[in-house]
């Protein structure tokens, strides 16, 4: 059974997908380290309250956050991708379940680029799509170069524009 045109999907391989930014690694590697420092922070006060034996909770929660540290953020990283078309932009995430979101310039509502302050240290940034609707109403790119993601936020602005007139 043969599909519409419109109805096929609008989104290139994962090998064609543009990647993140390599310091979006860096950054998922500190903010996993922070929330390990915190998991283990708990597992010793739960240790040491006498309630359980010495290493009973201690040496998973270590070996989990090292493990943490080292192998999830550049599976993260290379699990995610994106294509910006002439009218939308396409993002693809899911380290188990693969997610992939089209978002039309034209229902775009308005338009974000954020920084925290991991972010700014490596010079990376959050470009996030606001649309109209409930279901999936903002559509979220992490990692990209701040320049880049500014760059894409000015042509879905000006995309939008053109479109108005």
């Amino acid at each position: 059974m043969e599909q519409n045109d419109e109805f096929k999907s609008e989104v290139a391989p994962f090998e064609a997908l543009s990647q993140l930014h390599p310091n979006y690694i860096s950054a998922l590697r500190v903010q996993t380290t922070l929330f390990a420092i915190v998991a283990l922070t708990g597992a010793f006060l739960v240790e040491h309250s006498g309630a359980l034996s010495p290493g009973f909770v201690m040496l998973p929660v270590l070996i989990l956050s090292i493990a943490a540290i080292i192998r999830l953020p550049s599976r993260r990283y290379f699990a995610r991708g994106y294509i910006m078309g002439d009218d939308r932009l396409s993002v693809v995430r899911g380290i188990l379940f693969r997610r992939d979101t089209v978002v039309p310039f034209g229902r775009v509502q308005h338009i974000d680029v954020h920084q925290g302050p991991i972010a700014r240290f490596f010079g990376i940034a959050s470009l996030t799509l606001h649309t109209a609707g409930s279901h999936n109403a903002s559509v979220t790119l992490p990692g990209l170069e701040e320049k880049i993601a500014r760059a894409m936020r000015d042509e879905i602005r000006n995309h939008i524009k053109r479109k108005m007139l």
